[in-house]
Parts: structure tokens; C-alpha cells; sequence
């Protein structure tokens, strides 16, 4: 496995959604998440962090080390057995010994387990892993205002009773109305928002997972990327349009390489003063006085004069990941 991570990370991405529902809330029929007391949207870290699997098992399929634990419709117990038995068979015996060596082997063969953390103490028991990357909830910059629209949908899903054959579902067909064989739905969407979600790398953490540098640069390619595997009628049009990416670096010590590494790994910086809009980053309306409906209603401007010392950034737009290793500027 590769050397894990030496550097504390921060990055602060901007995604914006047309015409879609970009989280929607099952307590509330499904519309877009709204702050009650503000209006703001909100997608969830969850729902993030889902297309970040997503596109990584899309991205990495069946390469090893990049094997994703959450999946659709599994049970998350077999992976875990699979870990006892791939550290020495599983016997019912539980020991700390047993469960670190099957925590472990999560870790080196699942990435979202070494990247985001996992509970895996059920089962077989893997333990618990707290992931170095962390990513809060997505807010939008401004108020959203989600519609319902009404739909119709040209056919039915009806359970017909004692139908056994093909006939059965034809003949039903048949002596229906034809008004009775179409339903009306609903569909909640809201017309534009750009959304800001923040996150946090931590390099100490990385130590206990192996989180390493190709890792981050997976990451940072889902986090471009996303959106672009993601698609469907509900989501509308979805884009990451920005993603800055602060580096801890130290503060330069000329003769002092120890308080550089260790500076490096615990920051140089506290993570609201490179993430909080207006510090470096800065985002405002191009026109206050009509709503915003495009990405270009809005000015992003990022001041590489403003981070502090011992800090530097990387400014990203879709598809750029691929080569940012040659990007980092200021600091």
C-alpha cells in the first residue's frame, strides 16, 4: 500500500443544479432540502459522499485496493466475514487481535472504508475506523424555491389478483377503462442554486487507515467528476464548478525539518480561516436585483494574497484533477 498522506488538507467545492432536485428529503415527499428558518438549500453529506463511491467504483472497477464497503442492496456483514476469513478464518472468536487484522484488511481493500471511516462491529466484527476525509452538509448561496409540478404517467402498476398467466393480465387490461390505466404523480424540482459544501483531510488519521496521495487524487477526480455519472430526469443538470484545495506545508523552518513535518500534518491554519467565503475565496451576485439562474450570475474570485502563511492552494474546475499535481500556488 502506499504512504500515507504527510499533509492536512481542507477543500471547499462549489456544485450548482438546473431545474432538479439535487437531495430530496423522504420526510417531506421527497422535495429538495430547505433550512426552514432561512430558505437555503441543503444536500446532505450522505448524498455526497454517495457519488463519490459511485464514482469511484465507476472509475476504478476492479482494480485492487478500490472496492467500495456501502453498496446498493448488500449486507454489509458479508465483507466483514469475508475480512476474518481472508486474515485466518473465522472461528466465532472475536479477540482484539482477530478484529484489528480484519479491520486492516477493510482498510487496504476498500477504499471508501480507508477514506471515509466505517462502523463495522457488527457481524463478524471489523471494529470501527474513523476516516480521515469529512465533509459537512452542502448549503446553496441563496435562498432556493422548490415547485411541485404535476405529471402524468401513461400506465399503472397494479397487483391484479389470481392472475397466473399472461392472459390473465391482458384479459384485466382489456376490461379497464382506458382513463384507469394512467396515474398522475408529482415532481419537485427547484430552478437554480449554487451550493457550497466544505471538507476536512486529516493527515493523523490517514497514519491509522492508509489514506496516501493516490488516494487524495482519486478523490479530488470524484469530486470534479461526479456529477457526470449521475445523471437522471429528478437531478436535472448538475456541475461542479469550483474546487479549491488548501495544503498544510509548514512554515518553512530552514533548519528545522521536524517542526515542518509536523506542522504539515497538524496545519498551519485553522480550517475557518481558508473555508469560511470571503477569506480566500469570495462569491457574490453579479445582479442583485433578479434571481439567479446560471453559474455566470455569479463572480468567484479566489486570492491565492490572502492565505496564511504555510498554506497552499490548488484551484480545480471539472477534469482538471488529472493534472493537479503540478498546480499548488501561494503559501
Amino acid at each position: 500500500m502506499s504512504t500515507p498522506i504527510q499533509n492536512r488538507y481542507e477543500f471547499l467545492l462549489l456544485f450548482d443544479v438546473k431545474d432538479g432536485n439535487p437531495n430530496g428529503d423522504p420526510d417531506s415527499g421527497n422535495a429538495p432540502r430547505v433550512d426552514p428558518e432561512d430558505g437555503h438549500g441543503l444536500v446532505s453529506d450522505v448524498a455526497l459522499k454517495r457519488r463519490i463511491r459511485n464514482y469511484i467504483q465507476t472509475a476504478f472497477d476492479g482494480q485492487a485496493g478500490y472496492a467500495i464497503f456501502v453498496q446498493h442492496s448488500t449486507n454489509l456483514n458479508r465483507p466483514i466475514f469475508q475480512a476474518h476469513q481472508e486474515t485466518g478464518g473465522f472461528s466465532g472468536s472475536k479477540t482484539k487481535d482477530r478484529v484489528e487484522k480484519a479491520r486492516e484488511w477493510m482498510c487496504r481493500n476498500f477504499y471508501d472504508v480507508r477514506t471515509f471511516g466505517a462502523v463495522m462491529s457488527t457481524g463478524a466484527n471489523a471494529g470501527q475506523v474513523r476516516g480521515p476525509v469529512q465533509i459537512t452538509f452542502a448549503r446553496s448561496l441563496d435562498p432556493i424555491f422548490p415547485a411541485e409540478f404535476s405529471i402524468t404517467r401513461g400506465a399503472v402498476a397494479e397487483d391484479v389478483k389470481n392472475a397466473k398467466t399472461l392472459e390473465d393480465y391482458l384479459r384485466w387490461e382489456a376490461e379497464q377503462p382506458e382513463d384507469k390505466l394512467r396515474t398522475m404523480g408529482r415532481k419537485s424540482q427547484i430552478p437554480y442554486g449554487l451550493y457550497v459544501a466544505k471538507g476536512f483531510i486529516s493527515a493523523h488519521l490517514a497514519q491509522q487507515t492508509g489514506f496516501s496521495e493516490d488516494d487524495l487524487k482519486a478523490l479530488l477526480k470524484a469530486l470534479c467528476n461526479m456529477f457526470e455519472h449521475d445523471r437522471s430526469a429528478s437531478k436535472g443538470h448538475m456541475a461542479t464548478r469550483r474546487l479549491y484545495v488548501f495544503k498544510h506545508v509548514g512554515n518553512g523552518h530552514p533548519n528545522n525539518a521536524e517542526q515542518n513535518r509536523r506542522q504539515a500534518m497538524l496545519g498551519c491554519a485553522p480550517a475557518h480561516r481558508l473555508l469560511e467565503l470571503g477569506q480566500v475565496v469570495e462569491v457574490r451576485r453579479k445582479d442583485e436585483s433578479r434571481p439567479p439562474r446560471a453559474f455566470s450570475d455569479y463572480e468567484v474570485r479566489a486570492e491565492a494574497s490572502r492565505l496564511p502563511k504555510g498554506v497552499r492552494m490548488l484551484e480545480l474546475e471539472a477534469w482538471d484533477a488529472e493534472h493537479y499535481q503540478n498546480g499548488w500556488i501561494g503559501g
